[in-house]
């Protein structure tokens, strides 16, 4: 991953062509995925109740899933080397509908350890996906407008991350969970059978999304969309520069790193923050409802910072919305009920464009690099696996309110590369 071909200081994309045929088949991804990853939210509550885990024990879900991206980025982007974005997106496709269809034995022998394998392939074939779809959603027309295409396909992730938490906890969820204190009296047998039982609630929904993918990939395979060779290595030779070089892209990296860290802390975090007495005082299932409400605020967001990023420069708006969201999460930490819920779920909002616009400011002016980059940035999706662990086991010591002071560390330091750190700097860019 050190080391990549450089042929020439080219920008990420000079040409006016307009490819939106192409643009809405790769936004379709972008949904699916959302809707697939969301789901975690509601698997963290249900498997908890199952199991009788804790705060820690419970972010393994997240742990199993995001770690995968850490594993499978760099064999992605050198399958892109290899293959082309296209194939890469449709065996990520594939290797989605194989995870999600693991869900059924995983849910018949009612093993936690077995959901969290099914988790880890799932996430693979999601990391082949983003490491795909992203940047060639970049590169598909004008650098210009590169963060504000991005965040236009990222607003239909976002609204399979507000349908998810709905559909989710109405599938999923159980409406009259077993308390805690009757499932500890329960014999061993009686137990082993009480969580085949709730497991279950899992088997149709993930059979129905493994299909839906397989038939996706199917379609993906057969459709025609344009090559992007200025933005592959493919069959290129040249001096070898190293990507840790570009100062934009390390530290964008860090900022992918904590933004989605601080994003599914919050996000698994929600319905138990939810159901406390000091906060909402809601049943599990009302939660999920409201979770809805933070991804569709990301959606909303992102639809707006679509049409504001055509006017307005994209490190100006992801300060802007770094320094709201560490204010509003502030804010839930230091108040109760109605004011601490809707604050929180605030957040969602200001979240919309982080990824987006941290994903094309880190690989500005990569030129063939930027499949590689892509692939560095997405390895970095693996603060999702290690940021809400860290805040789990936070919050079995200090209490899930106030553990959200992890998220707002995050968010200060994406207001640091929002202002500093994403000017592109590296071989071959001149001083800006």
């Amino acid at each position: 991953m050190a080391n990549a071909t450089v042929s020439s200081p080219t920008t990420v994309s000079e040409t006016s062509t307009t490819y939106t045929g192409a643009l809405a088949i790769v936004t379709s991804l972008f949904f699916m995925w959302g809707f697939v990853t969301v789901l975690n939210d509601i698997l963290v509550p249900h498997l908890k109740a199952i199991f009788d885990l804790s705060y820690t024990k419970v972010m393994l879900i997240q742990f199993a899933f995001f770690s995968a991206y850490f594993i499978f980025s760099i064999p992605s982007a050198k399958l892109i080397d290899w293959v082309g974005y296209k194939r890469t997106m449709v065996i990520g496709l594939m290797t989605m509908g194989v995870g999600a269809l693991l869900f059924l034995p995983a849910a018949t022998a009612a093993s936690y350890v077995l959901f969290l394998c099914a988790l880890m392939v799932l996430a693979a074939g999601i990391t082949a996906l983003q490491v795909a779809a992203n940047p060639y959603v970049a590169v598909l027309g004008p650098e210009k407008t590169a963060s504000s295409r991005l965040n236009l396909t990222q607003a239909f992730n976002s609204l399979g991350t507000t349908i998810g938490p709905y559909l989710g906890g109405l599938l999923i969820l159980s409406a009259n969970p077993t308390g805690l204190d009757q499932l500890r009296q329960m014999p061993e047998a009686a137990l082993q059978a009480y969580r085949v039982q709730e497991a279950s609630s899992v088997k149709l929904p993930y059979l129905v999304i493994g299909i839906a993918l397989i038939l996706l990939g199917i379609v993906i395979g057969l459709v025609k969309l344009p090559a992007m060779p200025h933005a592959e290595r493919h069959g290129q030779s040249g001096p070898k520069t190293s990507l840790w070089k570009y100062r934009h892209l390390v530290l964008g990296t860090v900022a992918i790193f904590v933004y989605v860290g601080g994003e599914v802390s919050i996000g698994s975090f929600l319905i138990n923050y939810f159901t406390q007495k000091n906060i909402g005082n809601i049943t599990e299932v009302a939660a999920a409802g409201f979770v809805a409400y933070y991804w569709g605020g990301a959606m909303v967001g992102r639809f707006i910072g679509s049409a504001i990023l055509q006017k307005v420069k994209t490190g100006v708006v992801l300060g802007v919305a770094a320094a709201a969201a560490g204010l509003l999460v502030c804010t839930s930490m230091l108040t109760t009920g109605h004011v601490a819920m809707w604050s929180i779920i605030f957040v969602g909002f200001f979240n919309s464009i982080m990824f987006p616009s941290i994903f094309t400011l880190g690989i500005a002016k990569l030129g063939p690099l930027t499949g590689d980059g892509s692939g560095m940035l997405i390895m970095a999706i693996v603060g999702g696996a290690i940021i809400p662990v860290m805040q789990g086991a936070l919050a079995d010591r200090i209490g899930i309110h106030h553990a959200f002071i992890l998220p707002v560390l995050c968010y200060a330091y994406i207001f640091y590369y929002a202002i500093r750190g994403s000017h592109p700097v590296g071989p071959g860019i001149e001083a800006q």
